[in-house]
């Protein structure tokens, strides 16, 4: 049996294990919650802290609080950043919707801390809490969490991601290979033009993201339990904002109406569906890598992937696109996040949204799958796959479809005879065309030159 301490709320004493630094509200909650094991992610947790802090600043500031209250909470707070945080948060993500629990969490750490380190009577409620609301924190901690991660971590990802394959198509655009449509042979395609591709899809979803976050830096603070900013100076939620403007650099501001941002999560669904948007690009690059690696003998086998580690517990020899593989499991991860985001952020009853706690798990989880899997997928697959021109050559050589260059010359059904008999031949279609046709052999090695007709440009 672990030694205990007896602690009280508002419904009465608690035993609590003696080392917690929380109280009787947040050991209520690990009693009522043990549904998943899972904890609040740490990013949110830290922002959650940086908010205390901050409002303890403004309070300080708006002289709703005394000196020696403010400093000592803000001095706790500073320590709790500084140490293992989680160990101090147990409460589960599936508590109660409007994470009451988690504020109740921290607002008891914090005090115990303060108590401790300043010899005052510092309250959870009265003095940490002094301003606020769970209904206004939590919906503010979740923009914190998410601007915080999405400018510091998943945008300096992705930009890195299109910076290395952007040098790679540098790399790669002297070789040329069959295109496909409908996973079928089409007109060829210089590899650079194919990997320009993939820049050009992340670069529109860092663009995307930037756009969405000015919303995301809007906060319900102030608003306290419905929007009405009971029991909060008028100009609280504008002070909080500041303060965490100077603290983490990033231009937070109180929005116009926190009563939208208490009672539903409108900008959270919008930027998970962008991080959604993320992970369908991502997908997208990481299946074609799968696809250009496959083989190596009786696949396409157009690229190698770095042999990262043995593919196979019986096959010795195996290699495995072991990255793209984690990246397209990691995107349909996010999928499925947004998707419980999204019925998540329909859960808005009249004045307050409750399934925040769910929200906040699920969509910094999602930016933070979003930013490992673009770092991984770029230095450890794109950076370093080589490509077998011998492969590429072959297909080429032997790839039909090139006849669509003749269209202009001879008409389409005439080029499809010639496609169809290159096929069942199993011959290249410049020589069937010269028997087919009456165009001289040297304009038909230009008209058919894979590489010029990659560019539309002449």
């Amino acid at each position: 049996m672990k030694a205990t301490r007896t602690e009280r709320d508002s419904m009465g004493e608690l035993d609590v294990p003696k080392d917690a630094l929380y109280g009787a509200q947040t050991q209520r909650a690990i009693q009522n919650f043990p549904i998943s094991g899972q904890r609040m992610p740490l990013a949110f947790l830290q922002a959650l802290i940086l908010q205390k802090k901050a409002a303890a600043q403004a309070n300080l500031n708006l002289a709703t609080l005394d000196e020696s209250k403010a400093t000592a909470i803000i001095k706790a707070c500073d320590t709790l950043l500084a140490d293992d945080i989680l160990k101090h948060f147990p409460v589960d993500v599936f508590q109660t919707g409007s994470g009451t629990s988690t504020n109740m969490n921290a607002n008891e750490v914090i005090a115990h801390i303060a108590r401790r380190d300043s010899q005052q009577d510092i309250h959870p409620n009265d003095h940490v809490n002094c301003g606020q609301s769970s209904n206004d924190v939590i919906p503010t901690t979740i923009h914190i969490s998410a601007a915080l991660e999405v400018s510091q971590r998943l945008l300096p990802a992705l930009k890195a991601l299109v910076s290395i394959i952007e040098g790679k198509a540098d790399e790669v655009a002297c070789f040329c290979k069959t295109g496909r449509t409908h996973l079928m042979d089409a007109m060829p395609v210089r590899m650079d033009q194919s990997l320009r591709a993939w820049s050009s899809q992340i670069s529109q979803q860092i663009q995307t993201l930037n756009a969405v976050l000015p919303s995301i830096q809007q906060l319900a603070q102030g608003g306290t339990a419905v929007g009405t900013g009971v029991n909060a100076h008028p100009d609280f939620g504008q002070e909080v904002a500041r303060e965490l403007s100077d603290m983490t650099g990033i231009a937070f501001k109180q929005a116009e109406n926190v009563f939208s941002l208490i009672s539903a999560q409108d900008n959270a669904v919008t930027l998970s569906g962008c991080v959604k948007s993320t992970a369908v690009s991502l997908m997208k690059i990481a299946n074609d890598l799968r696809w250009m690696n496959s083989g190596p003998l009786a696949g396409l086998g157009e690229i190698a992937l770095p042999a990262l580690q043995p593919g196979s517990s019986i096959m010795p020899g195996k290699i495995n696109p072991v990255i793209p593989e984690a990246v397209a499991m990691a995107s349909a991860q996010v999928m499925g996040n947004d998707s419980a985001i999204s019925v998540g952020g329909q859960s808005g009853n009249f004045e307050l949204n409750v399934m925040l706690p769910m929200i906040a798990s699920n969509l910094l989880s999602s930016i933070h799958l979003m930013t490992t899997s673009a770092t991984q997928l770029g230095e450890k697959a794109i950076k370093g796959f080589s490509v077998n021109q011998e492969n590429l050559d072959q297909a080429l050589e032997k790839n039909p479809i090139l006849v669509t260059a003749l269209n202009p010359i001879i008409g389409y059904s005439k080029a499809a005879e010639i496609a169809k008999a290159a096929y069942k031949q199993k011959r290249p279609v410049l020589d069937v065309a010269l028997e087919m046709t009456d165009i001289p052999k040297e304009e038909l090695i230009t008209l058919l030159d894979p590489v010029k007709l990659t560019d539309n440009s002449e």
